[in-house]
C-alpha cells in the first residue's frame, strides 16, 4: 500500500515540476545497397520455364557485379533443377571470379561440393572449366592445385569426352611431378594423383580423337609451363602423325618438334633395321612426310615446323629437295657382308657363268631407308600444294634454314625463283622477300636472272618495289646479266614512270655491287666512239638519268672508268651530283679539283672524321658557363652552322647533328630573350623586346617538342634534357606573363600548373638528377620548400632570377639518333596543268612518300593540306596504306579527297605530311625505366603535330557547276 501510494505521489509532481525523463536511444538506421545477387535470386524465382531463367542470367553477366555479389551467385547452383540452367551458372562462376578484388579462393569448397551431386556431364565439363580458371587464379597456393589436381584424376575416366578434354586441360595447366599434398597439407600417396605425363601421355591412346588432342595439347603446355618433357613418349608421339584425325596430326607434329629441340643428339633406332640416327633428323623425316598429308592444315602445321628445325644434319635437309631417295640415305652393305651371308649360305660360284659372283646392288628401301620415301622432296610437294597458305608456308620454312646453310641457300634458289611465277600475288610478293633475305649467300645466273626480271611487268606496285629492293642486293654473275638487268629496267621504267626513284635507287646499288661488269659496258651505254663526237642524250629523259646513275656507282670503285667519260658526260655529272646527291656519289675526276668540304667530309675515313668534328664542336660549346657570358651568342651561332653543314654533308650523321643544332638553337633563342636591356627598362618602354621574348619562349617550346619526338634512339639522359628546356621556356612564359598582365589572380592557375610541372620532373628523371645540380631544375629542387609557399609574386621573382643565373647544360649524345623524315614522291609538284573538278564535288589526290625512322606511324603520321584561302584539312590515312620495305622504312600510298567551291583562276594548294605526339605518354627512355612504372605525367597534356619532310605545292581548278 504505501509502495502504490508513493508511485502515485511522484506521478502527480513529476506532472506539476515536470521532471526530465530519460529519453529512449534512438534507433541506428544502415542503408545498405541491395545486392545484385538478391535481385538476380528474385528474377529467378520469378522464372517460370528454363528460357526465362536462362534469359535473366544473361543479362546478369552482361551488367558489372561487385565482389560482394559472387559468392551469392554460387547458392543458386544448388536451387536449380534444369541441366541447362545450372551450366550457365556454372560458367558464371567462372567468369565472376575474375572480378576485382575478389578472392576466388573463397568459393573454391561450393564448387568442389557440386561435383558430390552433379549428374550431367555437359554441366561437369563446364564445372572443371570453373576449377580451372579458379586454379590458374591462384598459382602460389599449393594446396589449392593439388586439390584441383585431385578432382581431375578422379573424373578422368567418365564417358564424356568433353569432361575428359577438361580434365587433361587442368593437368596440362596445373599438374607436376612434385609430391601432392591433401586438404591438410599432409602428402598424398603418388598412387591418386600420380604423374601428369605419365597420366597425360596415358590418353595419347583414347578412343575419342577429341580427347587425344586434348592430351597433347595437356603435354604441350607442360613444356610451356618449364616442365621437361620426357623422351619416352616420343615414340607414342610418331605414332599419333598417321591418325586419322587432322586435329591428332596437327597437334602431334607440334609435340614431335618440341622432343626434337629437346633431345636433339638422342640416338633412336630405326624401325626394322639395326641402323641409328639422331632424334633431330629422324624427326626430321617424319615432319617431312606430314607435308604430303591430306588435310592442308596439317601441311601449313608440318611446313612451318620444318623452318624451326636449324640442327638437322645436311644431307637430310638436301633430300627435301630432290623427290628421289638420295643414296646417302639408303644403307648399303658393304662386300664383306656380301660374301659373308653368300659363304653362310653355301653357295658357291661355279665358273660356268660370267660373273656370277659378282657384288649384287640389291636395295630393299623400304627396310633399309634411313629416311620415308614419303619424305623425300618435301618442300617440292610444299611449294607444288594446291593451297596457298601451303605454299607460303614453304616459302617461309625454306627461307628460315636457307639463312643458317649457305649451301642449302644455293641449292633451294631455283625452287624460290620459280615461285616469282605463282598465280597468287602474295605468294610472289613472300617470295621475293625470302628471295631478298637470303641474296648475301647466292649469285644468280642469267637463266635465273630472266625468271626473275620477267616479274616486272606484274600490275602490283608492291611486287615490282619489292623486286627493286632484291635486286639492290643481289649478285650477279656475267656483264650480260648487268646488260639484261638494264634493259629490264628500263622498260619497267617505260611502262611504269611512277616506279623512277625505285628503280634509280635499284640501279645506284647494282653498280656499286658489280663494277668490274659495268666496265666493259661503259662505251656501249653511254654511246661514245673512239673516233667520233656523238650526240649529246637529253637529261630531262629519265632513262638516261637511269643509266649515268648505274655507271657512276660503278665508277667509285673502279678508277679507270672514268677515262671512257665524253666531255659531256662530266658536266652531266656535275649536274646529277647536285641535284641527285643521294644517287650519284662523289668521285675524283681527272684534272679536277673537289671542294675541300667534300674531300674533307666525304672522302675515305669521312664517317670517323665527321664524328670527330662532331664531338669538337660540342666540346667547344661547352665552355660556356654562363648564358650571359659575352661571346656566347656568337659561339652558338656558328657552331650551328657548322652542325646544319655538318648534316647536310654526311648522311650518316645527319640526325645527331641536327639533334645537337636544334638543342643548340633552344640555347640560343634563351640567350637572345634574357639579355640585360629587356629585364632592367620599365615594361611599357621595351614592348618590343616583350613580344621578341614571347615569340622566342613559344618556338623553344615548340623546338623541345621535335627534339621529344621527332628523333628516334634517345636515352634518358636526352630526354631529361629536353624536359630541362622545356621548364626553362614555360618559367620564362611564366615572368612576361606576370610583366605584361596587371593583378595577382591571373597568375595563381599558372604558377600552380608550374609547380606541378616541376614536381613531375623530379618524378619521371630522379636518375638523373645528380647531372642537374648546378642547372635551373637543380636550383629549384633546392628551393622547392619555399616555392610551394611563397606568393605568385614572389615566384616570379624567384624563377627570372634563377633564368639569368642558370648555367649552361651540357648535351651528351647518344650512341645512335636517326631523324624522322618524309618525302613525298607524288605529287612531283613540277605539273602546269591544274587538277580540274567541280566544284562542290571530290577528286581524288594520289599521295606517294617514304618514310624514315618513324616509329608507329600508322597513328602518328597525317596528311594536311593547306588551301589559298587558308582552309586546312588533316587526314588521317587508313592502316593498309602504309607498307614496311625494310627496317626503319614505310611507305604510304594513300588517296586525299579534296574539294572546295567554285575558284576564278587554278591556284596552289600545298600537301606535307604530319607526325602528331601526345606529351602525355611518356617517351621510349622513360617507358623503359622501372623506377618510372605507374607515374604519371602532369595534366594539361600537350597533343600537337609536328610538320616533317618538304611540302608540295599542286594546281587545282574547281570550275563551276554546269546548270
Amino acid at each position: 500500500m504505501a509502495a502504490h501510494l508513493k508511485k502515485r505521489v511522484y506521478e502527480e509532481f513529476s506532472k506539476v515540476v515536470q521532471l526530465p525523463q530519460e529519453e529512449a536511444p534512438a534507433k541506428k538506421l544502415r542503408l545498405t545497397k541491395p545486392s545484385k545477387s538478391a535481385a538476380l535470386h528474385i528474377d529467378l524465382c520469378k522464372a517460370s520455364n528454363p528460357t526465362d531463367a536462362l534469359q535473366y542470367l544473361l543479362h546478369f553477366a552482361r551488367s558489372s557485379v561487385e565482389a560482394e555479389s559472387v559468392e551469392g551467385v554460387v547458392q543458386h547452383y544448388y536451387k536449380e533443377q534444369d541441366n541447362s540452367v545450372r551450366l550457365k551458372i556454372a560458367s558464371l562462376i567462372g567468369l565472376l571470379s575474375k572480378t576485382q578484388n575478389f578472392n576466388p579462393e573463397s568459393i573454391l569448397d561450393d564448387t568442389l561440393n557440386t561435383f558430390n551431386t552433379e549428374k550431367s556431364h555437359q554441366v561437369l565439363a563446364q564445372l572443371l572449366d570453373t576449377l580451372l580458371v579458379i586454379g590458374t587464379q591462384l598459382p602460389e597456393s599449393l594446396i589449392v592445385r593439388h586439390r584441383l589436381i585431385e578432382v581431375a584424376y578422379k573424373h578422368l575416366s567418365d564417358t564424356y569426352f568433353g569432361v575428359r578434354n577438361k580434365c587433361l586441360q587442368l593437368l596440362g595447366c596445373l599438374g607436376n611431378v612434385d609430391t601432392p599434398l591433401n586438404k591438410d597439407g599432409q602428402g598424398l600417396v603418388p598412387a591418386v594423383i600420380g604423374d601428369a605425363q605419365s597420366l597425360i601421355s596415358d590418353y595419347f591412346a583414347d578412343q575419342d580423337p577429341r580427347v587425344r588432342t586434348a592430351a597433347i595439347k595437356a603435354m604441350l603446355q607442360l613444356h610451356e609451363r618449364g616442365l621437361k618433357i620426357q623422351q619416352t613418349i616420343y615414340d607414342q608421339a610418331c605414332q599419333l602423325l598417321c591418325d586419322d584425325y587432322e586435329q591428332v596430326r596437327s597437334a602431334a607434329v607440334q609435340m614431335v618438334w618440341v622432343l626434337s629441340q629437346l633431345y636433339p643428339e638422342s640416338i633412336v633406332p630405326i624401325p626394322s633395321s639395326n641402323e641409328q640416327v639422331r632424334l633431330v633428323d629422324d624427326s626430321f623425316g617424319k615432319i617431312s612426310h606430314m607435308v604430303s598429308d591430306g588435310s592442308w592444315v596439317v601441311r601449313v602445321q608440318a611446313a612451318k615446323t620444318l623452318g624451326n628445325m636449324l640442327q638437322v644434319s645436311p644431307h637430310f635437309l638436301e633430300q627435301t629437295l630432290d623427290k628421289k631417295l638420295m643414296s646417302d640415305l639408303r644403307r648399303k652393305r658393304t662386300a664383306h657382308e656380301r660374301a659373308k651371308e653368300l659363304y653362310a649360305s653355301g653357295e658357291f660360284s661355279s665358273g660356268r657363268k660370267w660373273a656370277d659372283d659378282a657384288p649384287k646392288e640389291k636395295v630393299d628401301t623400304s627396310a633399309v631407308n634411313l629416311i620415308a620415301s614419303g619424305a623425300c622432296g618435301a618442300f617440292v610437294h610444299g611449294l607444288e600444294d594446291e593451297m596457298y597458305e601451303v605454299r607460303i608456308a614453304a616459302v617461309d620454312a625454306l627461307s628460315a634454314l636457307a639463312q643458317s646453310s649457305a649451301s642449302f641457300a644455293e641449292k633451294c634458289l631455283d625452287f624460290l625463283v620459280d615461285m616469282f611465277n605463282d598465280e597468287i600475288e602474295e605468294v610472289r610478293l613472300q617470295s621475293i622477300h625470302v628471295l631478298r633475305q637470303i641474296s648475301t649467300n647466292i649469285t644468280l645466273r642469267e637463266d635465273q636472272l630472266d625468271t626473275v626480271l620477267a616479274v616486272l611487268e606484274d600490275s602490283s606496285r608492291d611486287i615490282r618495289e619489292a623486286l627493286h629492293e632484291l635486286l639492290c642486293f643481289t649478285n650477279v654473275s656475267t656483264k650480260e646479266c648487268i646488260q639484261l638487268a638494264l634493259l629490264e629496267l628500263l622498260k619497267n621504267l617505260t611502262k611504269y614512270p611512277t616506279d623512277r626513284n625505285s628503280v634509280w635507287k635499284c640501279l645506284k646499288f647494282l653498280g656499286c655491287r658489280h663494277p668490274t661488269l659495268v666496265l666493259p659496258l661503259v662505251p656501249e651505254l653511254l654511246s661514245t666512239h673512239p673516233y667520233f663526237h656523238t650526240p649529246e642524250p637529253d637529261m630531262d629523259d629519265p632513262a638516261y638519268i637511269a643509266v649515268l646513275v648505274l655507271v657512276f656507282n660503278a665508277a667509285q670503285s673502279c678508277p679507270t672508268m672514268t677515262a671512257l667519260f665524253s666531255d659531256h658526260t662530266f658536266r652531266h655529272y656535275t649536274y646529277l651530283r647536285d641535284s641527285l646527291s643521294h644517287l650519284v656519289p662523289p668521285l675524283r675526276l681527272p684534272g679536277r679539283t673537289q671542294a675541300p668540304g667534300v674531300s674533307g667530309i666525304e672522302g675515305s675515313g669521312s664517317v670517323e672524321s665527321a664524328q670527330l668534328f662532331l664531338q669538337q664542336s660540342l666540346s667547344r660549346i661547352s665552355t660556356i658557363h654562363n648564358l650571359q657570358d659575352p661571346g656566347a651568342q656568337d659561339l652558338l651561332n656558328f657552331t650551328i652552322r657548322d652542325l646544319q653543314r655538318l648534316g647536310e654533308l654526311q648522311t650518316e650523321l645527319a640526325g645527331a647533328a641536327d639533334f645537337s643544332a636544334t638543342y643548340l638553337r633552344c640555347q640560343l633563342l634563351l640567350t637572345k630573350a634574357l639579355q640585360e636591356k629587356l629585364w632592367t627598362m620599365a615594361v611599357p618602354l621595351c614592348l618590343k623586346h616583350n613580344a621578341m621574348a614571347t615569340a622566342a619562349a613559344k618556338q623553344m617550346l615548340e623546338e623541345t617538342y621535335k627534339l621529344e619526338f621527332l628523333y628516334s634512339g634517345l636515352e634518358n639522359r636526352q630526354v631529361a634534357t629536353i624536359h630541362h628546356v622545356r621548364l626553362q621556356a614555360k618559367a620564362l612564359q611564366l615572368v612576361l606573363t606576370a610583366r605584361t598582365r596587371r593583378g595577382v589572380e591571373p597568375l595563381i592557375s599558372v604558377c600552380e600548373k608550374f609547380l606541378q610541372e616541376v614536381e613531375s620532373f623530379q618524378r619521371l628523371f630522379v636518375v638523373e638528377l645528380p647531372h642537374l645540380q648546378e642547372s635551373f631544375v637543380g636550383k629549384l629542387l633546392d628551393l622547392s620548400p619555399k616555392l610551394s609557399a611563397c606568393k605568385p609574386g614572389e615566384l616570379v621573382k624567384i624563377l627570372q632570377t634563377t633564368l639569368r643565373q642558370s648555367g649552361f647544360l651540357n648535351l651528351k649524345l647518344p650512341k645512335q639518333v636517326q631523324r624522322a623524315s618524309a618525302t613525298i614522291i607524288e605529287p612531283t609538284g613540277e605539273s602546269d596543268n591544274p587538277l580540274r573538278f567541280t566544284s562542290g564535288l571530290v577528286v581524288a589526290l594520289d599521295i606517294d612518300a617514304t618514310l624514315e625512322h618513324v616509329q608507329d606511324p600508322h597513328n602518328t603520321v597525317k596528311v594536311q593540306v593547306l588551301y589559298p584561302d587558308g582552309q586546312s584539312h588533316v587526314i588521317q590515312p587508313k592502316p593498309g596504306d602504309f607498307r614496311s620495305p625494310g627496317p626503319h622504312r614505310h611507305r604510304l600510298i594513300t588517296q586525299v579527297y579534296l574539294s572546295h567551291s567554285a575558284w576564278t583562276e587554278a591556284c596552289q594548294i600545298e600537301v606535307r605530311l604530319l607526325l602528331a605526339y601526345s606529351s602525355s605518354r611518356l617517351c621510349k627512355a622513360v617507358w623503359s625505366d622501372s623506377s618510372t612504372e605507374g607515374l604519371q605525367p602532369a595534366e594539361g597534356a600537350t597533343e600537337g603535330t609536328i610538320p616533317f619532310g618538304k611540302p608540295v605545292k599542286v594546281f587545282i581548278m574547281p570550275k563551276p557547276a554546269r546548270r
